[in-house]
């Protein structure tokens, strides 16, 4: 008897260790494919900001409104996003690839609008914060033995009242309301943040990133936690950006 519990004992500590193990290379490998993503993100907004006939390409240099391809460009990574989620387990692993880069380099030519609009300084400052916010949620989100199930379903709940809010705002055009967003997005897009680590950690654990479904799933949590980040940006950006 108790060489049976030796054995069993050691054979759950190795089968935890494994789990360990599986769940620390998804979970690098899903953080390679994010900032992968924003690195090419932020590459094509400074491209499309700095030249103009780029940017004249997107926006009417004298009426300051979108041209018909500022505004597919604009609507295009929705696209992209609906393409990645619904055909998850149709597409390859390489197919899926190309699908994450093209919306991350679509999104990043959409927000170039940023630089025009904002001064360097603030966004570079914005930037740094949403990075340092994003950084230390992510490792609470990873390091806590809490149940976060519960507090992810209000973040949820939060997200869908902010996209009510915003489709009807965008018929009053209120700015109180508009900055009242903002502040709700930081707090929302900041609890999503730890919810989605703690749930792709989790997925992890019981998936093996070798195959082809596990680095399909690593780049669908690569997707979450961008758009995590760019959301919270974004919210941040509205409230303490400086505008030229």
């Amino acid at each position: 008897m108790e060489n049976n519990r030796n054995y069993t004992y050691d054979d759950t500590v190795i089968q935890l260790d494994d789990e360990v193990a599986a769940s620390r290379r998804f979970i690098a490998n899903v953080f390679l494919w994010m900032f992968l993503a924003l690195g090419i993100s932020a590459f094509c907004a400074f491209l499309f900001a700095s030249n103009p006939a780029l940017s004249s390409s997107l926006r009417d240099p004298l009426t300051g409104g979108n041209t018909g391809l500022g505004t597919i460009v604009m609507f295009a990574p929705l696209a992209f996003v609906l393409a990645i989620s619904f055909g998850l387990n149709r597409l390859s692993f390489p197919v899926l690839g190309i699908l994450f880069i093209a919306f991350a380099a679509l999104l990043g030519i959409s927000l170039s609008f940023i630089l025009l609009v904002y001064t360097a300084a603030s966004v570079a400052g914005v930037f740094i914060t949403a990075s340092a916010v994003f950084g230390v949620m992510a490792i609470a989100g990873y390091t806590t033995h809490q149940d976060l199930t519960k507090f992810g379903s209000l973040m949820i709940m939060g997200l869908i009242g902010m996209v009510i809010a915003t489709v009807v705002n965008f018929f009053l055009h209120s700015e109180g309301l508009s900055i009242i967003l903002s502040y709700v997005g930081v707090a929302v897009f900041t609890g999503l943040t730890a919810y989605d680590v703690q749930k792709l950690k989790r997925i992890g654990a019981g998936i093996e990133y070798g195959d082809a479904s596990g680095k399909k799933m690593a780049i669908m949590g690569a997707l979450t936690l961008y758009l995590d980040f760019i959301n919270l940006f974004l919210s941040l950006l509205r409230i303490f950006g400086r505008k030229r």
